[in-house]
Parts: C-alpha cells; sequence; structure tokens
C-alpha cells in the first residue's frame, strides 16, 4: 500500500509549505497533494497558492517525492496548455508527477472568474474531451482532435513526459453515469472519496461492466481512498483529537466516520482492512497546522505495524 499526504495549500509562505513535502519525503510518503482552486472555497480571504506553480516549487524542491492536484479542475486551463504544462512538469522533475484531474466542483469560483461552468453532462463531456487529447498529447505524436468543445489540429508535444507511458491520470469520484465510463477508458488510478467506500462493491461492479464495454481489464486500474487523518498518539489524547477532528471536518462531504480517526495501532488495522478489500493507495487529508506532526508519528508508529 502506498501512502500520500494531502495538505491544502492555506498559506501565504511557499517556504513551509516546502518544508512539509520534505517532511513527507523524509519520512517515506510516497505523495504530496495539493487542491486546485481559484482561492481558498468559502473563504476567499484566506491566502491561498495556486495549484501548477505550488507543484513545480514543490517537485524542484524535492528529490524522490511524487507531486500532484487532487484534483485539477478542467475548467481551468484548455486542454493543448494543460498537456504542455504536465509534459514539461514532468520532464523537470524527472518523472515524478502524478496527474490528478476532475470536471470542477465549486460553481461560484468560475462564476467570478467568468469561466463557463454548465451542467454536469457538460463539464464531464469537456472533461472527456480534455482526457482524450491530453493522453494523445502524452504518447509524443502530434495530436489531432475535433470535438463539440475542444479542437487542436497536427498540435506537437516536444518534449513529451519523462514517464512511459505516461503520467499517471487519477480520476476522482463516484458517478456511475458520469465519472465511471471516464475512469475505465482513461484512468491509471480511481481515486474513491471516502463518500464512495461504504458502496464499493456497487461501484466496483459498475466500473467494472464500464471496463467491459471498452474493453479494458479492470485490474489495471489502481485503488486508491481519499480521507481524513487525525492521530492520536494514545489513547489518553484520542478525545480532544477526535473532537478537534469533528469540528474541523465534521461536514458530510469529509466523510469522516469512514477516514482514518484513532490511535496508532487503530489506524494501522483500518489500514489493513482497506488493504484487504483492495485498496492499494490511501491519501490522507490533513491541515497544514498538523501536518508535520502527524506524518512524523505516522512514520514512527503506524507504519512499523503494517510492515510486520
Amino acid at each position: 500500500m502506498r501512502f500520500g499526504i494531502f495538505v491544502p495549500q492555506l498559506v501565504a509562505d511557499a517556504v513551509a509549505l516546502l518544508d512539509l513535502a520534505r517532511t513527507a519525503e523524509r519520512t517515506g510518503f510516497d505523495t504530496f497533494w495539493v487542491f486546485d482552486h481559484l482561492y481558498a472555497p468559502g473563504l476567499p480571504e484566506q491566502p491561498a497558492l495556486e495549484a501548477w506553480t505550488t507543484a513545480t516549487a514543490l517537485l524542484c524542491g524535492t528529490e524522490t517525492l511524487r507531486v500532484g492536484a487532487l484534483v485539477l479542475c478542467n475548467g481551468f486551463r484548455h486542454p493543448a496548455l494543460l498537456g504542455r504544462m504536465a509534459s514539461t512538469l514532468d520532464v523537470i522533475s524527472g518523472g515524478r508527477l502524478e496527474f490528478g484531474i476532475g470536471s470542477g466542483s465549486v460553481e461560484e469560483e468560475h462564476r467570478r472568474a467568468g469561466l463557463p461552468w454548465g451542467s454536469a453532462a457538460e463539464r464531464s463531456a469537456r472533461l472527456g474531451e480534455t482526457l482524450e487529447i491530453v493522453t494523445r498529447m502524452f504518447t509524443g505524436e502530434p495530436t489531432t482532435f475535433a470535438g463539440a468543445h475542444y479542437r487542436v489540429t497536427e498540435l506537437p508535444n516536444v518534449p513529451g513526459p519523462v514517464q512511459r507511458p505516461r503520467p499517471p491520470i487519477h480520476l476522482g469520484g463516484a458517478g456511475p453515469k458520469y465519472t465511471l465510463p471516464l475512469v475505465a477508458r482513461y484512468a491509471d488510478v480511481w481515486n474513491i472519496p471516502t463518500y464512495g467506500l461504504r458502496d464499493r462493491a456497487a461501484l466496483t461492479a459498475a466500473l467494472e461492466r464500464e471496463c467491459a464495454a471498452v474493453q479494458r481489464d479492470p485490474a489495471t486500474i489502481a485503488r486508491s481512498h481519499q480521507a481524513v487523518l487525525a492521530l492520536a498518539p494514545d489513547e489518553a489524547a484520542l478525545p480532544a483529537v477526535r473532537e478537534r477532528a469533528e469540528r474541523r471536518y465534521g461536514a458530510a462531504a469529509y466523510g469522516l466516520d469512514d477516514g482514518y480517526v484513532g490511535t496508532p495501532a487503530m489506524v494501522a488495522e483500518q489500514l489493513a482492512q482497506r488493504a484487504a478489500h483492495g485498496i492499494d493507495a490511501v491519501v490522507f487529508l490533513v491541515s497544514p497546522r498538523e501536518a508535520e506532526a502527524t506524518m512524523e508519528l505516522f512514520a514512527a508508529e503506524v507504519l512499523p505495524r503494517l510492515e510486520r
């Protein structure tokens, strides 16, 4: 099982965020993730760093850590530019880019920026065309594509990405109508949000049907789980840690009940159970304020239990 840390970049100090990325690298985390929003959702006055430039700084300031966004917002960048940005950052980082992308989740920021929003069906169609263009660009061959939303003609992409066959593509969500068909066709990793974990069996069956429709082996798609991590050093500290997590992550979207809240022994047991159910990777959501201590404790007390 691989482990990632998702630290929403709600900071004004890039050095502090880079220090967290270096801590993740030193303590054995595989990946480091940021969000892709024009401003902190619901907190427009809160300092927040932009995703792509932040990811570039983090990759340039680390040596082995893999970095990406969960997830890039398709509405912010034309696919021709997105494919070039992703390929270039993969080259700069020596092949350490994780490419997560989605159709967009916050209508308000699109309205403020004057960007098109549209229905779920429209956004999904645009995302599908972006994935078709970007995956073709990742091959290094000139790309020609004419869709309802985007058009490119003999578009070069030199140099292409370092990773072969391409940087891993992460698609997140649990929607059987729009998301899973795109996962079946394009994803290397299906990022299952916490709210989708309880329906994992039904969603897995739906994904297998979509894979059959495009003649793809579903075993070629890795499964990751994104969830809150609130780690208490011991049972005496657990009530305070749990109360703080409920206050911070109590909204239904966080799915705290299916997250990882407990002592190192409790969290290790949860992770072992998830691995037994086919989860290949877990991405832990933590706040910037608690990220360093959490990573240190996880490395010291949780990982050794999993390696026994």
